[in-house]
Formats: C-alpha cells, structure tokens, sequence
C-alpha cells in the first residue's frame, strides 16, 4: 500500500502506473513487446483493476500467454447508473471470424507441437488457408484483394501483426484465444462445416 501521508511515495507510485493505464488503453499488452509496462502490471495490478472499475472497465491478464486486455464489464445487478460503453464492440464479417477460428487451429497446432511459442505465417499461408472457404470466383485477383483487407482488419484490431522488414510475414496474436475460447474451439468442426455451406451458397 501507498502511504497518502508520503507523497513522494505516492508520486513514485503514480510515476508507475501512468504508463502501464495509458499502454492498456491502447490495446492489448504483450509481456514481449511491452516488457517494463508488463513488469508494471504485474506489480501494480491490483491499482490497475480499482481505477478502470470505477470506468467500467475489466482488466484480463493472462499470466500463461503473458498478455493483458481491457474488456466492458458485465452488468452485475447492482443499483447504479450505467456508464457509457468505452470498449467497442465489433460486429466481424463472416470471412474475418472465419479467419479468426483458423488462425486459433494454426495455434493449437503449435502448441501441441511442443515446439516453438510463436506464431509465424506468410501472407500465401494465409490466403491459402481462407480461399478454400470462400465463394468461387473467376477474377483470382479480387479474391486475393478481399483476403487481403481481411487480413488488415485482424491488423486492425491487434490480431495479426505485420512483421518489419517483410511486409509478407505476421505473427499471431495469442490474444486470439481469448477471443476463440473452448466454447467455440467444441463445436469447431460444425462451424467450418457452417462457413464451406455459407460460401457455397
């Protein structure tokens, strides 16, 4: 605990948490690329949870993927006003979701490889792994294009990451498994079942 009779402790504490809030309110903290804002977490995360609950906001920390998220808070029946949403929700394209549940197969696939712990796919990998799901068509290059700003929406939201120096190559986010969770992952086969008789259509 802080002392609030000394404040230089308190403006070392504040020091702190500053950069782990404002880092988290700007998307997902990976302990890898944000290692001394997820050093901070760990350390100050019971300050982090109490200011985004007084914003209605739920603070995630994954300790085994080692990422962190801020996700809306359910409403929990309690008698006070409801606070405007800060954490938007996306409605997710048919092909971007599909997209989502093949890049979370491709994660278990390693994890239960045993081998490496990240996730690196080509640009063709990916095109590869959608097409066969997606309607027919005889323009090659307009699919290629649609797959393509799919692939930027997943950048977008923090999914998928463009490594530099290659613009062809992108890491997958682990933060997908929080998003595809063990409810999605038991009807699996059902649902790609659902996505070849969508485009089939």
């Amino acid at each position: 605990m802080v002392s609030e009779d000394d404040p230089r402790m308190r403006e070392e504490h504040l020091a702190g948490l500053s950069p782990v809030l404002v880092r988290l309110l700007k998307g997902v903290v990976y302990q890898e690329r944000h290692p001394a804002e997820w050093q901070g977490l760990l350390r100050l995360q019971g300050a982090v949870r109490d200011y985004f609950r007084q914003i209605g906001l739920e603070l995630v920390i994954d300790e085994a993927e080692q990422y962190a998220f801020l996700r809306q808070q359910d409403d929990d029946g309690e008698n006070r006003p409801a606070l405007p949403r800060l954490v938007q929700r996306r409605p997710l394209s048919y092909p971007v979701s599909l997209l989502l549940v093949l890049l979370r197969k491709k994660l278990i696939e390693l994890d239960s490889g045993g081998g490496e712990t990240r996730l690196i796919l080509g640009r063709e990998q990916i095109i590869d792994m959608l097409r066969v799901f997606l309607a027919e068509s005889s323009n090659e290059a307009r699919i290629i294009d649609q797959i393509d700003r799919h692939v930027n929406k997943l950048v977008e939201y923090g999914f998928l990451r463009r490594l530099k120096g290659d613009g062809g190559q992108f890491e997958v986010g682990r933060i997908i498994k929080a998003v595809v969770d063990s409810d999605w992952l038991a009807d699996f086969d059902n649902r790609l079942r659902e996505y070849q008789e969508y485009a089939a259509r």
